[in-house]
């Protein structure tokens, strides 16, 4: 099977021992691509170098809610000016979103949050989405700027919420959330949900999976995020894996 990690944060320092090799541990498990989102300004630059040098590993660039407070007060025209410069590499504008356990302000929040929806759709770009306590103010800004299509990463949340996002176009990306017996809505929903609405993520070095607590997620983790959607789904795992490599690709424009 071939696997994409939708969402990974393989710029952190978690991976920077031997980042070459990590990729190198995914790859011998299926995982033949995968998409860093940016977060914040200063991680901007390293990006593009970073993908050129592991084949098969692309970058978002975008502004993360929990970066917003230390972003410069030119981080717009600097985005800007990132995205004129970035290659194939880069296939969409994020991680973007709020957050409702941040002590920054939600109009704060927004006003990031709609600078780049409206750059996104400026440049006919996916959006990479973070929402935490917060889909139904998202779902609202997403309403009043539709994007070109995007994915909310790590979704957790009710069938009625998961059906807005994809009615928007948007996908829900699928990762640890559902090994956990206890997220029972969550996995009802997924379950439910068209297949065309998923694509897979780790969210590593975060979101480890049931039975790895504590421990650094990794992309190698990917297989075992397909196995227990199958297992949700009731579906053959190398079936649901063509679709959903369908959906990535159609997600990221790569044809």
């Amino acid at each position: 099977m071939i696997l994409t990690d939708s969402h990974c944060h393989f710029d952190f320092a978690a991976f920077d021992d031997d980042r070459a090799g990590h990729w190198r541990r995914a790859q011998a498990v299926g995982v033949r691509r995968l998409v860093i989102p940016g977060v914040e300004e200063a991680r901007w630059p390293a990006l593009p170098g970073l993908c050129a040098s592991l084949p098969g590993v692309y970058h978002a660039l975008g502004l993360h809610p929990w970066w917003v407070a230390d972003a410069s007060a030119g981080w717009q025209k600097k985005l800007e000016q990132a995205l004129d410069r970035a290659d194939a590499r880069c296939v969409a504008l994020g991680e973007m979103g709020l957050d409702g356990t941040l002590a920054l302000s939600a109009t704060e929040q927004e006003a990031a949050l709609n600078a780049q929806l409206r750059l996104a759709r400026e440049r006919a770009l996916p959006v990479i989405l973070h929402s935490h306590k917060t889909h139904d103010q998202l779902l609202k800004w997403l309403r009043r700027t539709p994007p070109v299509g995007g994915v909310l990463h790590g979704f957790s949340g009710s069938l009625q919420q998961a059906e807005a996002f994809w009615k928007l176009g948007i996908h829900l990306g699928i990762g640890g959330t559902i090994t956990y017996p206890r997220a029972s809505k969550t996995r009802k929903t997924i379950a439910a949900m068209p297949v065309e609405a998923l694509v897979l993520e780790t969210d590593a070095p975060d979101m480890p999976l049931c039975g790895f607590q504590g421990q650094p997620n990794h992309p190698a983790q990917l297989p075992r995020v397909l196995s227990a959607l199958a297992g949700l789904r009731r579906q053959d795992q190398t079936t649901l894996a063509g679709q959903l490599e369908d959906n990535v690709n159609r997600l990221f424009g790569w044809r």
